[in-house]
């Protein structure tokens, strides 16, 4: 079904895997629609209740946009060639799923902005992180600008933005931009134990609190709770607390 991505799923975990490794997986256009397709394929999955987005190899999980596609832009195409890109990552961040970014390698421009659009990020020990565009003469183009920011701060994310410094992953870490970053070998089976750690609890909580945390509103997180609280999950979560037992969440 894909030709440049590899889908996989078990235990209410889908994979995907930007599989182009002879170009670092860098992120065509046609790239960027199949990812689009594969978080439609893992929404639409009532099976599916995390995502785990990786690259394929060791070198990188995502290098960047294909400079061969953006050299000819002008300011119109410019626009609508970014406009694309940010409306894949949008669909991402709400998707109503968790989306935990295992970074392995490098994770430069646009592959960078993939990770930031994930909910969760743990990185290889040899992953490295950064927004080089200035030294093109161009900007972030599918988020960069409003994420980074949002992650480690204003300062801090001009000091990458403009200078196009690359970092490796503890110093990613230090600033917040990643959140574990284990050994190149335990980097799936971790991304997988976190998983299957949110897996474990209510879909339609979980659902709820990247709701109420996207939406940055308290007012929104009453009425989210209110849903909650209506949900057959919540009833059997706390039926299952008192009785000391395992809750069997459905989703519904």
């Amino acid at each position: 079904m894909y030709q440049h991505l590899l889908y996989a799923t078990h235990d209410f975990i889908a994979t995907i895997t930007v599989n182009r490794p002879s170009v670092r997986n860098a992120l065509n256009v046609a790239t960027l629609e199949e990812l689009r397709t594969a978080f439609e394929q893992a929404k639409a999955d009532a099976a599916v209740r995390v995502v785990i987005l990786t690259g394929a190899g060791e070198k990188a999980f995502a290098a960047g946009a294909d400079i061969s596609e953006i050299a000819d832009l002008d300011e119109a195409s410019g626009a609508e060639f970014s406009r694309r890109g940010q409306a894949v990552f949008d669909s991402m961040e709400s998707l109503g799923k968790p989306v935990i970014a295992a970074v392995n390698g490098y994770a430069l421009g646009g592959g960078c902005e993939l990770a930031m659009a994930c909910t969760l990020r743990i990185a290889s020990e040899t992953a490295m992180f950064g927004q080089p565009e200035v030294k093109l003469g161009l900007i972030p183009g599918y988020g960069g600008t409003q994420r980074l920011p949002r992650l480690i701060g204003k300062s801090r994310a001009l000091q990458l933005l403009l200078t196009g410094e690359a970092i490796p992953a503890y110093d990613a870490l230090l600033l917040g931009l990643v959140d574990v970053v284990v050994p190149p070998e335990s980097l799936l089976s971790k991304a997988e134990a976190v998983a299957q750690q949110i897996a474990a609890n209510g879909p339609l909580a979980v659902k709820l609190c990247l709701e109420a945390v996207n939406s940055g509103k308290q007012s929104d997180e009453a009425a989210l709770f209110g849903k909650a609280c209506a949900t057959e999950d919540m009833k059997e979560g706390t039926k299952a607390f008192l009785a000391k037992r395992t809750p069997q969440f459905k989703g519904r």
